[in-house]
């Protein structure tokens, strides 16, 4: 099977001759060049042959055209701390304007997706987007987020629109260029962080407003990052794929499958397995994924991104323990 062949089928819930695999990370530094960025992501690519490339751009891409500053500093998950936030008072989110993705930060990304959708046209290729409220509270940091929707629910609201209209107008640009889908990173979707009531309002309608943008795409792929997740506020999303934090928290990767219509990516530890494990470690917490699973409606990989500090033979090991369990009939 060819890698777009086998992802289809596994979404559809039919036979593989072996389950899709994926991994992917951040490129510090190189992230804020976009050729730099570009051969880093073509060549990691390269040297794994995942069956799907997700693109990884500093967070900050998205937001850094309304002025947001940040900075590397050897986070180990290859993630920029910010150090200015734009939005201080609630007036600030009315200022706003709606982003134009042929300008600034937003052009320049584009242009890395353009190089990397030519470099390779086999490989099912999906763009990183994330949620209003994620890039939200990146534009006034987490603490004044929370403030804000609590006490200024209406002046958040008005940011938020324009966060939205902003992400759909790059989402179009980015399918233009050939993209199959996006990574739509949800963040705030967490128990420790909002109640389901709270992202009833202020979540769901903004990620929906999105996701329909990129409806007629192929491989969208929800990812709901943190812990304690809300996981059944998002069954009924229109995306083909769910990933989760599913070793570190719930649902488990079996039970979460039979919740959606599509498949579910995950059942690596990115941790304790892809950092401090060996290669026998991802082999056989492989194998308990694909045998929890049996193999259908299933992607081999992590949570989130693997740590940049993850030794390549355990990102290898993921890579070959597919081919492994296909030719040993263990599907």
């Amino acid at each position: 099977m060819e890698k777009r062949e086998r992802l289809q089928a596994a979404i559809r819930g039919d036979a593989v001759d072996r389950p899709p695999v994926a991994l992917w990370r951040h490129f510090p530094v190189a992230d804020q060049d976009l050729s730099a960025f570009a051969e880093a992501v073509i060549g990691f690519q390269h040297r794994f042959d995942f069956d799907f490339v997700k693109i990884t751009p500093a967070s900050s891409y998205c937001v850094r055209d309304w002025g947001v500053e940040d900075r590397w500093e050897g986070d180990t998950e290859g993630t920029r701390r910010y150090i200015r936030h734009p939005v201080q008072e609630p007036r600030d989110w009315a200022a706003l304007p709606v982003l134009d993705p042929t300008r600034g930060a937003l052009r320049e990304h584009l242009e890395a997706v353009a190089r990397i959708r030519q470099a390779l046209p086999e490989v099912p290729v999906v763009v990183t987007v994330f949620s209003p409220l994620a890039q939200a509270k990146n534009l006034a940091g987490p603490e004044r987020l929370l403030l804000h929707l609590r006490r200024h629910p209406e002046a958040l609201e008005m940011g938020l629109r324009t966060i939205t209209e902003s992400t759909r107008r790059f989402i179009r640009a980015a399918l233009e260029l050939g993209v199959d889908g996006i990574f739509y990173a949800v963040q705030h979707a967490s128990y420790l962080l909002l109640s389901p009531e709270e992202y009833r309002a202020f979540g769901r309608p903004y990620d929906l407003a999105i996701l329909e943008v990129a409806v007629d795409a192929w491989l969208n792929i929800l990812h709901l990052h943190g812990e304690a997740v809300m996981f059944d506020l998002f069954m009924d999303y229109p995306v083909a794929v769910w990933n989760w934090h599913d070793r570190e928290t719930p649902p488990a990767l079996e039970e979460g499958r039979e919740k959606v219509r599509g498949a579910v990516l995950g059942g690596l530890s990115r941790i304790q397995t892809l950092v401090l494990g060996t290669p026998q470690d991802v082999e056989a917490e492989a194998r308990e994924a694909i045998a929890r699973t049996g193999g259908r409606r299933f992607i081999l990989g992590t949570g989130c991104v693997v740590p940049i500090h993850a030794p390549e033979v355990n990102l290898q090991a993921a890579r070959q323990v597919v081919e492994q369990a296909a030719r040993s009939g263990s599907l």
